[in-house]
């Protein structure tokens, strides 16, 4: 009797442990019988599906399905109970379950059948993969945004393995090395390099895994690759390194520089001859100089000569002749002193060295002050900065544009020049580095002025203004835009007719260092 009722208390014992570990699993645990109808269901499975326990208790099974599995459950038992043909008792798989509030979702369903001494029961284990799904989509959309990245990219992705095989070919590389994507996959990277690279790929490859001494990997350089049609081109080539979980490999970067280096070459041939230009008018300026300066000056010798001692013997057309004869070579005479100062702004320059502006400008005023006393000029001057330049040149700016001022002055009155000076973070419009500090030199004056849509031309050596009566070569404002440029900076100008004109020019405070 004691030990019947000692195996009785062992009973309830695995009873109550048994519950308690079915009660707090994590996985939804259901009990069915041969009906289909819900016997028992833990906690977990009440959760999953959103109800209460005992909401469901006693309800078929099929509650729990969507169509069109709820319409097909109890075929399936009744099969299954006929010819023991099971589908998914004993085996598992994924399938779909319907909560309370009317939403599907995917779960992993294990059943399995225990037959009682008088009837048969099914056990189901319900396992919820919402989140595990919701992460495999994550997951997918994100190798397809990455492929669709890879695949639309307009440089050349490949990926190689640590023997060199290709993995991976992107559209952009393949069309760049003039192949289909399939015909490179799988093949070893060295056919798209000529030689010597394509000889020595394999050696280099050993070398960095046994030494990890890079040449390449990480660093980025130029190289050359080939083409499925013999051509060699240049591209620019950077590689990473990636470590997998179980292997390593490589995928590297492909940008065409081949018109990049057309158009560095053009560059080189267009500074070549441009250099060839410059030492061309350097020349010219040499031969302006002395070979024409020598003639010119025979002619105003000997046309002084008939003017002074053959002048009573003369016509008055043949005096007329002379004059206009001398008037023309001195013409000649000014026109190409303009022109060597032109061509010396930077043929003969010399080095930058810290000019202050305002010392500068009082010595020009110096230096025209008769000019100003007899045309009762009146200068209004504020502090202007301390640059780097070349001081002759910037006297040679001043005194260009202040005797232009002074010269294109209205009739019956007196000229008003001002100048003054800002400093300002440099524009992108401007020639020079961009971010660098500049200052702007404001020349205005109250004189004829002119119509600003000749302002290209008046910079332009020798273009004068139609219907103009001063007299002038045209030099003088090239000169001062080609001084502007070279101290960093450039010239332009406000105007309206019969108002006046403001000069700004644009120079940079410090400046490149510059070879002798």
């Amino acid at each position: 009797m004691e030990e019947t009722e000692n195996n009785s208390n062992l009973n309830i014992d695995n009873l109550l442990r048994l519950k308690a570990v079915i009660d707090t699993a994590v996985d939804g645990i259901i009990t069915i019988d041969s009906l289909g109808f819900i016997e028992t269901m833990n906690p977990a499975a009440a959760k999953i599906f959103g109800y209460q326990p005992e909401e469901i208790l006693g309800q078929n099974i099929k509650i729990l399905m969507p169509e069109p599995d709820k319409s097909q459950h109890d075929n399936y038992i009744a099969n299954y109970l006929r010819t023991g043909d099971a589908k998914i008792i004993g085996i598992g798989r994924e399938v779909l379950g319907k909560k309370k509030d009317g939403a599907v979702f995917p779960f992993l369903l294990s059943i399995s059948e225990v037959r009682l001494h008088n009837r048969t029961i099914f056990t189901g284990v319900v396992h919820d993969i919402s989140g595990l799904k919701k992460a495999e989509e994550a997951l997918r959309e994100s190798e397809n945004k990455i492929n669709s990245i890879i695949q639309a990219a307009v440089d050349g992705i490949i990926t190689i393995d640590t023997r060199g095989k290709m993995e991976m070919v992107n559209p952009s590389a393949a069309k760049l090395f003039g192949y289909d994507v399939e015909e490179l996959l799988g093949k070893s990277i060295n056919i798209l390099m000529p030689e010597p690279d394509k000889s020595q790929h394999d050696s280099y490859m050993g070398r960095y895994h046994k030494t990890g001494e890079r040449r390449i990997i990480g660093i980025g350089r130029e190289v050359t690759g080939l083409r499925k049609d013999g051509t060699v081109f240049p591209f620019y080539l950077s590689i990473s390194e990636v470590q997998l979980a179980d292997r390593k490999v490589y995928t590297g970067f492909v940008h065409d520089i081949t018109r990049q280096k057309l158009t560095e070459e053009r560059l080189r041939r267009y500074a070549a001859e441009l250099e060839r230009s410059n030492r061309e008018l350097q020349d010219f300026a040499y031969v302006s100089s002395h070979d024409l300066q020598e003639p010119l000056r025979k002619i105003q010798a000997f046309g002084d000569r008939l003017l002074t001692k053959e002048y009573d013997n003369l016509s008055e057309q043949g005096k007329d002749y002379i004059e206009r004869m001398l008037n023309a070579a001195v013409r000649m005479q000014n026109l190409i002193n303009d022109l060597l100062a032109f061509s010396r702004v930077t043929s003969k320059s010399k080095p930058f060295v810290k000019v202050d502006l305002d010392t500068v400008l009082t010595e020009v005023l110096s230096d025209l002050e008769i000019t100003i006393e007899q045309t009762k000029a009146e200068i209004v001057r504020s502090p202007l900065p301390e640059i780097e330049a070349e001081p002759t040149q910037m006297r040679q700016l001043f005194q260009n544009l202040i005797s232009n001022a002074i010269k294109f002055r209205k009739e019956n009155e007196n000229p008003i020049i001002n100048i003054y000076a800002k400093n300002l973070q440099r524009q992108a419009h401007l020639t020079a580095t961009p971010g660098d500090e500049v200052t702007e030199i404001y020349i205005e004056d109250n004189g004829i002025g002119f119509d600003e849509k000749y302002l290209d031309r008046i910079f332009n050596i020798f273009q004068r203004l139609e219907g103009q009566k001063y007299e002038g070569s045209g030099i003088g404002l090239a000169i001062c835009r080609k001084i502007a440029i070279r101290h960093g900076g450039d010239i332009t100008a406000r105007s309206q007719p019969g108002v006046g004109t403001r000069f700004i020019i644009t120079l940079a405070l410090k400046q490149p260092q510059e070879e002798s």
